[in-house]
């Protein structure tokens, strides 16, 4: 059996070595800095390249305006209703209802007036509108030349085979060349007769029959 004594320094020696050893590597712990996080920081913009990248605006939904719808009637070749893109004028209405009769006065409406939704666009005939048009606006329904005398008939009926060119001119809706027609189409044997006359059609005859009459 081995001696102990003899192997007691040895023994002892090896164990303050480790405790020297330990102690060291604790003292070497400390004094070693803590790692710290490492943080990235993106680098900034610079002003100028702000000022030529600026922030996407917000995006709209751009709205499609509907069309217009314009009643057209008078003295145009095809009275109706009829849809017009956004801003269109009266002009496009007319030409859109086919254009103006031969009998038309289109100086007694405003051709440029922007046209709004539901409108009524009225041509009156040459010598329906006598006297200077009226200013057209917004607010009105109705575009058309202001009243005159001729849209006042005499409250006697006028008999279509002996009235003179200035007495079939004073009824609605006829001018001078109407006028030439309706005598150029004697004899009549009724009021009704009035439509073979050209540009007499349903409407015109409507607005003049209280006030003629065949005798």
């Amino acid at each position: 059996m081995l001696d102990l004594r003899k192997n007691l320094p040895v023994v002892v020696a090896t164990s303050l070595f480790w405790i020297a050893l330990f102690i060291a590597y604790a003292l070497l712990e400390q004094r070693r800095p803590q790692a710290r996080p490492i943080e990235i920081i993106p680098p900034e913009t610079p002003a100028a390249a702000k000022a030529f990248c600026p922030e996407s605006p917000t995006p709209t939904i751009a709205v499609t305006p509907a069309p217009l719808r314009v009643y057209v009637s008078g003295a145009v070749q095809n009275p109706g209703v009829y849809r017009l893109p956004p801003e269109s004028l009266v002009v496009d209405a007319i030409d859109k209802a086919g254009g103006e009769t031969e009998d038309a006065d289109l100086v007694a409406i405003n051709l440029a007036h922007p046209l709004s939704d539901g409108e009524q666009i009225y041509v009156p005939t040459q010598g329906e509108a006598a006297a200077a048009p009226a200013p057209i606006s917004r607010s009105s329904s109705v575009i058309a030349g202001s009243a005159s005398p001729a849209e006042t008939p005499s409250s006697q009926s006028i008999d279509l085979n002996a009235a003179s060119q200035d007495e079939l001119e004073s009824l609605p809706g006829i001018g001078p060349a109407m006028a030439q027609r309706i005598i150029d189409g004697r004899p009549y044997s009724a009021v009704d007769d009035l439509l073979r006359v050209k540009g007499i059609g349903e409407a015109k005859l409507e607005k003049i029959r209280p006030y003629v009459t065949v005798r």
